[in-house]
This record gives structure tokens, sequence and C-alpha cells, in this order.
């Protein structure tokens, strides 16, 4: 037996314990929140752009009996009438809900963890995208999976690493982010959404489709180009697709969704009852309200433009302070600048300078499956005050600047 670490009179930690790592976020939250520090790292929704009167009317106004069932325990699969019209908002984007079986989860996040231990055994396989979400790195870390990345490319995935992989290999789990990507910020093309379908044809692996940021585009011709993967021709597919009420709603309803082919959807059920028994009924009769009352679009359309804004200012400020050896792609939509710098360049490096004048981002091998590669930045514009995107931008391409300097 492996000497796992172990304290007095305790017994040892279980092999998936011994495989959870604290997150570089979660660690880098803590001096997001000092007053000094301009935080570029947290991939959140903006507090003050929170639906709270819209929410405070829902509460006022809602009858009596519905309070009530708000405050009781739910049916694991999800709030009946959240589930309908649930139903109806992802049917419009053509999703197949009539042919599979959609759940609640408490976050997308959990979601994920429900299919990891559905489908992964200690050893198994798990493909994901270099880079790829922290969150789901670290679910699939958790139950001991053999992760191998596949870059990304400015279009999607590297469908010819691929194939090479599937030639000799045989992963369970294939997991995406084709729209505004974290921490990368791209959207997958057409063309690469169809071939990902074609070369997963007649394979035995489960494609999970993360699309928690589908409606943060940026113009009515980008959102042509959101349309989930798993409205399209999946035959021959086995498909799973998350979103959240989280980016689009509020993180603290703990809200997020699965919709899967009834075999799966049997597994996950069952899984999902002995985790929580159900997701939280309270926000669940919120988000129907907010859903039922026309609240939704209204809110999209109002943050999209303040999103917008903020990407703005944030490409304004890159292009003016970072030097040309630095790139990176302007988002379309989402949350994220990622920012490509010099091979050799530690992002690291350049973090602990930005902290010593101010600010903080993420740094790029926190995405990378192998916590490897880390010539990249990550910079979230969503959480920050507006006013001060300039001045962290300035801070930040000092530091890389006076990096360069000093290594040239």
């Amino acid at each position: 037996m492996t000497n796992f670490y172990k304290l007095k009179n305790m017994p040892y930690f279980s092999q998936t314990v011994q495989h959870i790592r604290s997150s570089e976020i979660r660690d880098l939250m803590k001096l997001a929140t000092r007053p000094d520090i301009i935080s570029f790292a947290g991939g959140m929704p903006n507090n003050d752009l929170f639906p709270v009167k819209e929410v405070d009317e829902i509460i006022l106004k809602m009858d009596p009996n519905l309070k009530k069932t708000a405050f009781q325990y739910g049916p694991t699969s999800g709030f009946p009438p959240l589930l309908e019209i649930l139903k109806d908002y992802l049917r419009a984007k053509g999703l197949p809900v009539d042919t599979h079986k959609l759940m609640i989860t408490t976050g997308s996040l959990q979601a994920i963890n429900i299919l990891g231990m559905e489908f992964i055994d200690p050893g198994d396989l798990v493909l994901t995208e270099t880079p790829s979400f922290i969150g789901g790195i670290a679910v699939f870390k958790a139950f001991q999976a053999d992760i191998k990345g596949i870059p990304l490319q400015k279009d999607g995935l590297d469908l010819d690493e691929l194939q090479k992989i599937l030639e000799h290999e045989t992963p369970k789990i294939l997991y995406v982010i084709p729209n505004f990507h974290n921490p990368a910020g791209i959207i997958y093309s057409p063309e690469k959404r169809k071939k990902l379908l074609d070369i997963l044809r007649e394979k035995e692996i489960v494609l999970l489709e993360d699309d928690a940021y589908n409606e943060l585009y940026f113009s009515e011709e980008t959102k042509k180009m959101t349309q989930p993967i798993m409205s399209l021709d999946t035959a021959g597919v086995e498909m799973v697709y998350t979103g959240s009420f989280s980016k689009i709603l509020g993180p603290g309803f703990r809200l997020g969704w699965m919709l899967a082919s009834p075999e799966i959807y049997e597994k996950a059920q069952i899984i999902k009852q002995g985790i929580d028994a159900c997701s939280p009924n309270f926000t669940q009769v919120i988000a129907y309200e907010f859903m039922r009352k026309g609240y939704l679009e209204q809110y999209l359309e109002r943050i999209r433009k303040e999103y917008a804004r903020r990407k703005d200012m944030m490409q304004k400020a890159l292009l003016k302070y970072m030097p040309e050896e630095v790139q990176w792609q302007e988002p379309r939509g989402g949350f994220y600048f990622w920012l490509r710098l010099p091979e050799g360049v530690d992002s690291t490096d350049i973090l602990r300078e930005s902290i010593d004048k101010g600010a903080v981002f993420v740094t790029g091998k926190t995405f990378d499956p192998e916590a490897k590669r880390n010539n990249y930045i990550r910079l979230a514009f969503s959480n920050m005050d507006f006013n001060q995107i300039d001045e962290g931008v300035k801070i930040i391409a000092d530091a890389v600047n006076k990096y360069i300097a000093i290594h040239s």
C-alpha cells in the first residue's frame, strides 16, 4: 500500500482525497479580497449586475403555497415546473429534450462530478482540451483518471491530434467547452463542431459538452455560432450536455443542468440521490419564476452589453500597454482574455511582480492538465470595476515588459 500522509490516531486518507489539490484560483482569491488589489483572477459575474430588483419582486409577490414549496425538499431530478420551462428554453436551441432526459444539478460542476462517478475508474483515460477548465480537471483527477490534453486552436480542438489518440487508445470521456472557452475565450467553428461528431461516431466514448457561457455573446453574428454541438446530427455519438444558471442569473443559486440519454440519466439520478438528495428547491422556484415572467432575456440583453463594454476596455488597454511579443485573440463572448507570452517566460514570475504592484491574475499552468505549460495568462474582465481595467492591465504589462527586458 502506498504510504500516504496521515494524521496521528486517524486512518489514511482515501486515494480519492489524496488526488485532490488546492485550486490556484481559490488560493489567489484570498488576495483578491485585499482592498488594494485589482483582481483579474475570478471568473465570476459582476456583483453590480445581478438582477436584485427582479428577484426581490418575485419573492414579495410569490404565492404563499409556492413559497412553502420552495422551503421543502424537492424531487432529485429537479423542481418539475423549472424542468418544463427549461426544456422549452433548450428546445429553442435545438437540443434533443424530447429524446433525452433533463436533470437539475447543484451547479454544472456537480454534473461533471456525477459523470465522473458514473464512468471513471482509476487509470481510465479522459481527454480534455489544453488548456481546460480547472474545475473539470480537478474532478477527473479526483477520480484518478489518466488525463491527456489535446491542444486547443483558434477555432477549436486540434482534431488531427484527437484522431491520432483514438487510433491507439479508448478514452472514457472527451470534455469540451465550445462556446467562449474558459480560459481560452475562443469559440468552436461550425466546421469543427461537425467534424468532431464525425470523428466520434460509433466510438465508445462520451462527449461531454460544457456550455455554461452559451448566452454571453457580444453580437448577433456571433450568436449564430453558439449552436450547441448536441443540437447537431449526433447519431452514433453518446453525448451529455451541461449548462448553468451561474453566469446568466447568479452563482449563489447553485443551479445547473444535465441533458443525457435515458441510460446515462438513470444512473446519474441514483448518484445524485446519494450526494445531496436534491438541488436547492428555494432557488429552483425563484429561477422558474424568473424565466416564467420573461425576465431572463431582458437580463441577458443588459449584461451582454455590459460585459462587451468591459471586454472593449480590456482590449484597448492590452493594445496600449502589452509588448508586441504577447499574443491574444479578442473574445467574442464570455469572461476571459487568454494571453500567450513568449516561449520560456514563466507567468508565475510575472504574477509575483504584479501582486507586488497591486494586480492579480491566473497563471497558465493552472489550466494545463499536466500543470506544466506556464507561458500563458488568464485575465477575467467580468467581475472588474470598469474604471480599474486600464490601471490593472498596465500593472501586468509593466511586469511583462520588465521580465522580457531582464531575460532578453
